[in-house]
């Protein structure tokens, strides 16, 4: 079976894939980062409330990884721009390390799997940012698509 790109030509040159035949309907997707701070700087943070001299930590995350996913199609440069009908995240603090998810939902002949991505990667790293000061042993983990629904197929990881 031979597996074609959906992002190359039939003479193997890039483009946008042309979605203007596919039918609109309602999107999402999730996809997670996981911030590793070990177990010393969460319990700092959180006796400070999670706040530093740059402000609020997980609140800057949150507002960072949103402004990212609005601008995905200006980072990525085969993405459709995209306006999203919402972008929300989840921030749940464990004993070592953060879980960031980002969910990304529109109405449009394309996906939003790069949004929730680059959403929760530019959290993380904002994140990354807000706390390596405190420690260089700061390391982002991992990037991965949780789920997508609404398009040709749909995905549970």
């Amino acid at each position: 079976m031979a597996i074609e790109f959906s992002h190359l030509d039939a003479q193997n040159q890039p483009g946008m894939v042309d979605v203007g035949a596919k039918n609109s309907t309602t999107r999402e997707a999730k996809a997670q980062s996981i911030v590793y701070l070990g177990a010393k700087i969460i319990q700092h943070f959180e006796a400070a409330g999670w706040q530093n001299k740059k402000g609020s930590i997980l609140q800057t995350a949150i507002i960072a990884g949103t402004m990212a996913a609005k601008r995905t199609g200006d980072l990525i440069p085969l993405c459709h721009p995209l306006g999203l009908d919402a972008c929300s995240f989840e921030m749940d603090v464990q004993s070592e390390e953060i879980i960031i998810t980002c969910t990304c939902r529109l109405h449009a002949k394309t996906g939003v799997e790069m949004e929730a991505m680059v959403g929760a990667s530019v959290a993380a790293l904002t994140i990354y940012d807000m706390c390596k000061s405190v420690s260089k042993g700061l390391v982002i983990r991992e990037t991965k698509l949780l789920s997508k629904s609404g398009g040709k197929s749909d995905f549970q990881a």
